[in-house]
């Protein structure tokens, strides 16, 4: 009871001191328009808060799983194997590239579908080479691998070369059937 007589007293002692005035004529209204102002910067912060912390999550789990994900074989071609393979690989490149240029000077209507014909067979063996170089990674730089490569851009040079002489005979016939007889 004696809680109860503090309260009494307590209330007693302040009457008078309580602010009973009515609240101005829209006071509500003016309020809850400045309330809602203020939320959508509050919503939009908290939009770039989560965002942000979503993106941080989303990269340390693509980078997480690029570390345990099996990795895709790599290639390797004949520079890799050692110095004297990569001078092996940088000739018969060069050969290739060399004897790709001399079919273009064959260009002609008569030869264009001859030499189209070898070029689709050297992109066949291209495409059987970067077989081989992913070959060579599995089978860590196994001998065998490592000449069929070299025989892979032995048999690019002689397709390219066969058609070369081919053409160049049909070019020959060509100049002594048109030649005059006196």
């Amino acid at each position: 009871m004696k809680e109860n007589d503090t309260i009494t007293t307590l209330f007693k002692n302040l009457e008078g001191s309580f602010d009973v005035h009515e609240t101005p004529q829209g006071h509500q209204r003016r309020f809850l328009e400045k309330l809602n102002q203020q939320q959508p910067k509050t919503k939009k912060t908290n939009f770039w808060r989560w965002g942000s912390i979503a993106a941080a999550i989303t990269l340390l789990v693509i980078l997480g799983g690029s570390l345990f994900a099996p990795q895709a074989p790599q290639e390797a071609d004949l520079a890799s194997v050692s110095p004297e393979m990569e001078q092996t690989q940088s000739f018969f490149t060069t050969a290739i590239h060399f004897e790709i240029a001399a079919l273009q000077q064959y260009d002609s209507p008569e030869s264009k579908k001859l030499i189209q014909d070898a070029l689709l067979q050297v992109d066949k063996l291209e495409e059987d080479y970067q077989l081989l170089k992913k070959d060579l990674v599995e089978s860590g730089n196994n001998k065998q691998v490592i000449h069929a490569m070299i025989t892979n851009f032995q048999n690019r040079i002689k397709a390219l070369e066969q058609v070369s002489e081919t053409l160049e005979t049909i070019k020959t016939l060509k100049n002594t059937t048109d030649e005059t007889y006196l």
